[in-house]
C-alpha cells in the first residue's frame, strides 16, 4: 500500500510541474508550443468547417460523456451512498468529482486564456485548462477506485483500457471542435490527476485496511 501511495504522489508530482509548464509556456508565449498548439488545430478545422455532420457527431460525443455526465451520475450515487449510510463513500464522490468542477473554475479563472479564434461550436468560460480533460480525468478514475473491489481481476485491465480510451477521446474531441488547444487539453489532464490523487490519497472510498496476498480494500457494504 504504501508503495502505490509513493507512485500516485510522485507521478502527481510529476503532472503538477506539467501543469505549471503550459501555463507558464502560453503566458510566456513560448514559440514550439504557440507552433504545437496551431498545428494541433490546424487539420481539425479544416476537416470540421467542410463536414459539419462530423462537428456535430463529436459535440455530441462530448456532451454525452462530458463532465456533467458524470457528475450527474456521481450525485446519484452520492444519494445512494447516504441512504446506505456508505459516508465515507458519499465523502469521496464528492470531493473527486463534484469539487473538481470548482477546480475547474478557479483553474480557468486564473489563467484567464482565449478560447481558440477557430472554434467550431460555442463553449463557455475561458479555455485553460478544458474542462472537459479535467473532469472526466478525475471522474474515470474515481469511479473505477470505487469499483475496483468488485471488478473481477481478469476483467480489470479491460475496464481501465475502457476508460483511458474515454479520457483520451474526449480531450482529442475538444480539440477537434477547436474550443480548446492542445496545451488545453494535456493541462486538463494534468490537473485532473492532481486533484484525483489528492482526493484518493487523503480521503479514500474505502479504509486502508487491506489484505497480505492481495492489497484488495475491504468489503464495500462495510465502507462507512
Amino acid at each position: 500500500m504504501r508503495t502505490r501511495a509513493g507512485w500516485l504522489m510522485v507521478t502527481a508530482a510529476l503532472a503538477a510541474v506539467v501543469y505549471a509548464a503550459l501555463w507558464i509556456g502560453f503566458e510566456k508565449q513560448w514559440t514550439w508550443l504557440a507552433n504545437a498548439d496551431a498545428a494541433g488545430l490546424g487539420g481539425p478545422y479544416r476537416y470540421g468547417s467542410a463536414h459539419p455532420g462530423w462537428v456535430t457527431a463529436w459535440d455530441v460525443f462530448c456532451t454525452v460523456l462530458g463532465p456533467f455526465a458524470f457528475r450527474l451520475l456521481a450525485l446519484v450515487m452520492i444519494v445512494v451512498a447516504l441512504v446506505r449510510r456508505q459516508r465515507r463513500i458519499a465523502l469521496f464522490l464528492f470531493l473527486s468529482i463534484e469539487l473538481s468542477a470548482v477546480t475547474t473554475e478557479v483553474a480557468k479563472f486564473l489563467a484567464d486564456r482565449p478560447r481558440p479564434d477557430t472554434a467550431l461550436v460555442g463553449a463557455l468560460s475561458t479555455s485553460f485548462p478544458s474542462g472537459h480533460a479535467l473532469g472526466v480525468m478525475v471522474a474515470v478514475p474515481a469511479l473505477l477506485a470505487l469499483a475496483w473491489p468488485m471488478l473481477r481481476p481478469p476483467l480489470r485491465g479491460w475496464w481501465v483500457a475502457a476508460g483511458v480510451l474515454v479520457v483520451v477521446a474526449i480531450g482529442v474531441g475538444r480539440v477537434v471542435l477547436n474550443v480548446h488547444h492542445p496545451s488545453d487539453v494535456v493541462a486538463g489532464w494534468a490537473l485532473g490527476y492532481v486533484w484525483f490523487v489528492t482526493v484518493y490519497l487523503l480521503c479514500p472510498p474505502y479504509p486502508t485496511t487491506v489484505t497480505a496476498v492481495d492489497e484488495t480494500p475491504v468489503a464495500p457494504g462495510n465502507a462507512r
